[in-house]
């Protein structure tokens, strides 16, 4: 309901892709108090402590896994208690599923049949295995940062929340920032600024307001007929995103959430069920277990992530999913490592227009090999004697589809973006990077940027918890930087 709803969703669409045969892929960004987290699949991931090893790596002073883990402890309530992984009293619900479930139950078995350790734990010491997610959910209902975090601030006499409301650019004066210009019920309104603005539009969002501000590559800005205020040139640069492919097989038993699509009485037994006992199919997000592997047993850590759903797609459109009648489920490999690097730019300097998404899938021969690899790994999961009563034929792409050649052209004609996208506000030390690593913007004081465009490179995971993480870490930032000035 929320994946291709106007009212909550930007519903974007990438630029064709010449990798995926000229495609574009659909890009949902949430329009709604609390973002993505509102309209997201609510999976609870951090990623792999050495993916934050790495930005201290690439120059992000304060940004190690020893930084961050502390700030992931602080946003958690996390349902099983405290431990040195987790904390509980944050605004921030991380919850086990209400029920475990037949089919996910035979998939973990299936998958440890298949070599893969059993994992209870991804946010724990060790990431790699299969097992269940966790999700933010709360007694079955969504948990949002609007409902974790905004519920409680908007009590506050120092903050205003105005909706229906769209920023035009952010005004400057002498390399400061002094206004943000926006467009609301009652025509264009300016925010005068005495403090600093901070930038929380998305991957797609935050560099577009940065280039409708004069703040970009020049070149491109004097194209869109905008006046260059800061010629910043890694603006928009940097955007990438994991990538994955679906394996769908077709189930002897009425147990996927294909049966209750198609059928008013399991649908009105799952409303009841819902309504009175917070429980059933409409408790959960559909999305039960995973695993974290190695494309190749020679890396050093998991470069691959398979996700397990409840459905099967027969059809895929802006306009929603449509399930399949029959029995179905899904199993994803999702590459985590992709080498590729696309763009975010302007598509004209109406701040309304969609910006122009450029992503770059199996730009490289490593990310094409790895997500054949996750391929040949969901199949040999699924030929394991525990998934045996729950798998009557796999239909795509099907047995005969087994070359690497045949399976590159399944890639190359059904692989989506994961909907992680990242990284086109880039952090880092050098003088090529957005933001530094205080997040604030290069070469113009008082503005900062704070979501999941200044991470350098993607984590191995779902972004939703490291998002959350990166704002906690940022108020403190903002909290000294305001003190010290």
């Amino acid at each position: 309901m929320l994946f291709a709803n106007p009212k909550v969703n930007w519903m974007f669409d990438s630029e064709p892709m010449p990798e995926l045969n000229g495609r574009t892929t659909y890009q949902p960004r949430g329009k709604v108090l609390g973002g993505t987290s509102s309209i997201n699949g609510s999976v609870y991931i951090r990623g792999h402590p050495q993916d934050y090893d790495y930005w201290r790596q690439l120059g992000c002073v304060g940004w190690s896994f020893d930084d961050v883990l502390p700030y992931f402890r602080r946003a958690e309530d996390q349902q099983r208690g405290e431990d040195a992984f987790h904390g509980v009293g944050g605004p921030l619900k991380v919850s086990d599923h209400q029920e475990t479930y037949e089919l996910a139950d035979a998939i973990i078995a299936a998958g440890a049949q298949a070599g893969i350790p059993t994992n209870r734990d991804f946010n724990g010491p060790i990431q790699e295995g299969i097992g269940y997610y966790q999700t933010t959910t709360y007694r079955g209902r969504r948990w949002s940062t609007a409902t974790g975090y905004l519920r409680t601030a908007r009590k506050r006499a120092n903050l205003v929340v105005e909706t229906r409301a769209h920023a035009v650019r952010i005004k400057t004066r002498e390399g400061r920032a002094v206004g943000l210009e926006y467009l609301a019920t009652g025509g264009s309104k300016l925010a005068r600024v005495r403090g600093e603005v901070i930038i929380s539009a998305g991957v797609f969002g935050s560099p577009q307001l940065l280039m409708l501000s004069g703040i970009g590559p020049s070149r491109h800005l004097r194209d869109m007929n905008l006046p260059v205020i800061l010629d910043l040139p890694a603006v928009g640069e940097n955007l990438h995103d994991h990538f994955y492919i679906q394996l769908m097989f077709r189930c002897p038993k009425a147990i996927t959430l294909n049966d209750v699509s198609a059928s008013w009485l399991r649908k009105l037994k799952a409303g009841i069920q819902y309504v009175f006992l917070r429980k059933g199919v409409l408790s959960t997000n559909g999305v039960y277990a995973g695993a974290f592997v190695r494309s190749d047993p020679r890396l050093e850590r998991p470069d691959l992530q398979i996700n397990m759903n409840a459905w099967s797609v027969a059809e895929r459109t802006r306009a929603g999913m449509i399930p399949h009648p029959f029995p179905g489920f899904t199993m994803s490999p999702v590459h985590l490592r992709p080498q590729g690097r696309g763009s975010v730019r302007l598509k004209s300097a109406d701040p309304r227009a969609a910006p122009a998404i450029n992503l770059r899938f199996l730009a490289t021969e490593y990310d094409l090999r790895a997500i054949i690899s996750g391929i040949r790994i969901v199949r040999k999961i699924s030929q394991q004697q525990a998934l045996a009563p729950f798998v009557s034929e796999e239909f795509q792409p099907g047995p005969k589809v087994d070359s690497d050649a045949a399976l590159e052209s399944f890639v190359r004609r059904l692989g989506y973006a994961n909907l992680h996208p990242v990284g086109s506000c880039r952090m880092g030390s050098d003088t090529e990077a957005v933001v530094d690593s205080r997040l604030r913007v290069n070469g113009v004081r008082m503005i900062r940027v704070v979501d999941s465009s200044v991470m350098p490179a993607i984590v191995a995971g779902n972004t939703n918890a490291p998002t959350i993480m990166i704002a906690e870490k940022a108020s403190d930032m903002i909290l000294a930087d305001a003190k010290a000035a």
